[in-house]
């Protein structure tokens, strides 16, 4: 493996830890964020000159910038940067708060959008790296009781396919991954927030929410496999604008786009008859 500087966020646990193992071991140099700092070392179990925990509040762009400006200075490039950093939410619209709302399109998004903000003079300057987004299959396709998570995933979807076009012409790669149901830590109370206020009537949400939750542990995904196969992705010379991880992560992204292709031709005909005539 060419020896590279990987900057990731959210490295305490799932996606994030398994990636900063497999990367010290293969003698890469990480920088690993997290909230809590104590919680990340102890999770990562290894001191070493090549890797460099940082606390990090990714809603600040000042802490962002700084732990940029930490990383550039300890190993001299940043030339993968993986932002994975991120948490769910349930309820429906109604049920969840404004405030609920807008925190998770902090971390989701923002948070996403302040890294990539704070990164980009330094891949411009090395006229080079790999910008990895992980969104979910939720931001392809999503299921009931999930619509602000789905629309923060669907935000890094959107953000990730005009980054890649933005900065080609610095030879920065963009891959956006969507991962289907993995066994990590997602569905535990410390990855993923139900709404704390609840509607009865929502009958239907509740009850396909609930079988979701139930599923932790039972996941059909293997975190390290997801891991490895990111990695590979950042060796590639010409990666790919999206991976999908996971069988039920591509099983329902080929659904999706059959759906699509019947809603889309269902109105041809009026779709194409908004030109001035005359």
């Amino acid at each position: 493996m060419e020896n590279k500087t990987w900057f990731i966020t959210g490295a305490s646990k799932g996606f994030g830890l398994s990636l900063v193992k497999q990367l010290l071991s293969a003698g890469q140099k990480v920088a690993a964020t997290s909230r809590n700092l104590d919680e990340l070392v102890k999770a990562v179990g290894v001191t070493s000159p090549n890797f460099l925990p940082i606390q990090v509040e990714l809603g600040n762009e000042d802490s962002v910038g700084c732990a940029i400006h930490q990383t550039k200075a300890a190993f001299n490039s940043i030339d993968v940067v993986i932002n994975n950093a991120g948490y769910g939410i349930g309820g429906s619209i109604e049920e969840l708060t404004d405030r609920e709302t807008r925190d998770s399109f902090e971390v989701n998004v923002f948070g996403t959008l302040n890294v990539i903000r704070m990164v980009m003079p330094y891949m411009r300057y090395q006229q080079s790296g790999h910008i990895i987004n992980i969104s979910s299959i939720a931001g392809i396709t999503a299921t009931t009781g999930w619509s602000v998570y789905a629309a923060t995933k669907f935000s890094v979807v959107g953000l990730s396919e005009v980054l890649a076009q933005d900065v080609a012409e610095f030879g920065v790669k963009v891959t956006v991954v969507a991962p289907g149901a993995f066994r990590t830590s997602f569905l535990t109370p410390e990855s993923v927030n139900i709404a704390k206020h609840t509607i009865p009537e929502y009958t239907g949400l509740h009850t396909a929410q609930a079988a979701m939750l139930q599923k932790d542990g039972q996941q059909a995904g293997d975190p390290e496999k997801a891991a490895a196969a990111i990695i590979e992705v950042a060796q590639m010379e010409n990666p790919p604008l999206y991976l999908l991880l996971g069988e039920d992560a591509y099983d329902r992204a080929m659904a999706k786009l059959d759906r699509l292709k019947k809603e889309y031709q269902l109105n041809e005909e009026i779709s194409k008859s908004m030109a001035y005539h005359g």
